[in-house]
């Protein structure tokens, strides 16, 4: 994609992912002296929302972002067959990186609800004795979650590349689908919110914890 910002300066690919951390740092002051007092007001809680509305509502917002990336995918890979350039995988696609932005902080933002939401529930809902566990369950979902993309990337791999067929990330970007991989992202985003609210107005809050929950 164009990745020049003002002549002469070109942002590098990896300094995109930069756009996902600003989100936290901007957002997050945002959540708290706005969100809160907002939401506080509405609810009655002290908290604004709970823990577990905090992180849905991180989840939801995922689902967009990534709905978001399919559609900015969609739009590159139909500029790159209208300019010819599908059998050139070097080849710059004449459409602004800026297209990337959106889904970039829309994910930072989900962030501010979900990690954050994760970090408490995991650290306010265990024993006070096992806390120190409680972070470390936290933590794990981050290993548990990359050994999963890590499975399902392989898997698509392997299945969509069969019978001479390109693959979804084949070398060639521009033949690749990965618009297809962000709709079954999304796909499997729905079912897991679904499963998520399902469970959630079942759970029993422990108010022991350190953080109040109404």
């Amino acid at each position: 994609m164009e990745r020049t910002i003002f002549p002469g300066f070109d942002i590098p690919p990896a300094s995109v992912q930069s756009i996902n951390g600003i989100a936290i740092i901007l957002f997050s002051p945002v959540y708290n002296c706005i969100c809160v007092p907002i939401a506080r007001v509405i609810t009655g809680k002290p908290s604004g929302i709970t823990m577990l509305q905090r992180i849905g509502t991180g989840i939801f917002i995922s689902i967009f972002t990534i709905v978001i990336a399919a559609i900015v995918e969609i739009k590159r890979l139909k500029t790159a067959k209208e300019y010819g350039l599908v059998d050139d995988p070097n080849a710059t696609v004449p459409m602004s990186i800026w297209w990337l932005v959106p889904q970039y902080f829309l994910f930072g933002v989900s962030e501010v609800f979900t990690m954050v939401g994760l970090q408490e529930f995991f650290y306010d809902q265990v024993p006070n004795e096992l806390r120190s566990m409680g972070l470390a369950l936290y933590l794990s979902i981050v290993g548990v979650g990359s050994f999963l993309s890590g499975f399902l990337i392989s898997l698509i791999q392997n299945l969509s590349g069969k019978d001479g067929h390109e693959s979804w990330f084949c070398d060639n970007i521009n033949k690749a689908h990965l618009d297809y991989f962000y709709w079954l992202l999304a796909g499997l985003s729905v079912m897991e919110f679904t499963l998520f609210l399902y469970f959630a107005q079942y759970y029993p809050y422990n108010h022991k914890g350190t953080i109040t929950q109404a």
